[in-house]
């Protein structure tokens, strides 16, 4: 967890140097217009003048995303180097008193799923292709932008109102936005309304992965659907920060080392991606995936006998 977390922290200074100093748009730089985006094409202020680029817009969600990542270290309860000096020193596992040890775990296993799903579609012939990048630099601001965008949709919108309704016995504006940024405080008194609902945004965030534009292939559908659903989950359970900062880290995070590998040894993004550094952050992951769902099963395993004995 703590050399996952490291690979978090260093990828900010990394991405940052990659949109502003390196040469990956080609013709284009930080200072495209942010009106000449395809995303604003059919807008009706698309002709008109403005000093805003795409460099502004890329601090301000870096400066978010740090922001939030240092709430992760900190809270809700205890920070990242107190739990994890419990966990070592007393064995006391309780991933929910802080944000970073949830969101490294659940990373790590959102990653297994992904490989694994990608492994079977494998078996079939059935890739995963990803749409066509215009430019390498508009793709980094686009994959960066995704997460904020998608998780206040997915998350905030689609899941943590009808949660709110569901579950909530009282309203205030207080009290709504607070379940919003965090639905581990609403009385989940029925998980199966829960679950299904985690399990239907999940499937529409799948979904959305390959109906609209220029989109995934089809193959891209399993694997988003499952990380929609762990994403749904993670929501549920330690609020708004870590299942953000699990999407920022599918997008920005990997996206930020295969840039810098890119410039550094003059190679193209996709063969970027297959670089020895690529496999080695991917067999990272893989393991801590595979070692979280251990600890998770052990612990469930040493709740039940504590249970037993009490009784």
């Amino acid at each position: 967890m703590s050399l996952v977390f490291g690979l978090l922290l260093i990828s900010f200074p990394i991405g940052i140097y990659v949109f502003f100093e390196s040469e990956i748009g080609d013709d284009i730089n930080f200072e495209y217009p942010l009106t000449h985006l395809d995303l604003f094409k059919d807008a009706d202020f698309y002709q008109s003048k403005t000093d805003v680029n795409i460099g502004d817009v890329f601090v301000v969600l870096w400066v978010f995303y740090l922001v939030i990542f240092v709430i992760a270290i900190f809270g809700p309860r205890h920070g990242f180097l107190k739990t994890m000096s419990l966990m070592i020193s007393f064995g006391k596992y309780n991933d929910r008193s802080n944000y970073m040890i949830g969101v490294t775990k659940w990373l790590s296993i959102l990653v297994l799923v992904s490989i694994v799903i990608n492994s079977v579609q494998e078996q079939f012939e059935i890739d995963i292709v990803p749409p066509l990048a215009e430019n390498d630099l508009i793709q980094f601001f686009y994959v960066s932008m995704a997460p904020m965008v998608e998780e206040f949709g997915f998350r905030l919108l689609l899941l943590g109102i009808p949660l709110f309704v569901f579950y909530s016995d009282k309203f205030s504006l207080k009290y709504f936005l607070s379940c919003l940024w965090a639905p581990n405080t609403l009385d989940v008194h029925n998980g199966k309304k829960a679950i299904l609902l985690i399990v239907f945004v999940g499937i529409l965030f799948g979904f959305a992965h390959i109906a609209f534009g220029e989109s995934w292939s089809e193959g891209k559908f399993a694997q988003a659907s499952a990380s929609g659903v762990i994403l749904g989950w993670v929501y549920l359970r330690y609020g708004f920060v870590a299942s953000l900062l699990i999407h920022w880290a599918t997008n920005y995070f990997i996206f930020a080392y295969a840039t810098f590998l890119s410039e550094l040894n003059l190679i193209s993004i996709e063969d970027a991606f297959s670089h020895s550094f690529m496999s080695s952050l991917e067999m990272l992951l893989l393991i801590s995936g595979v070692l979280s769902i251990g600890v998770m099963f052990l612990d469930k395993l040493r709740s039940k006998k504590e249970s037993s004995l009490e009784v």
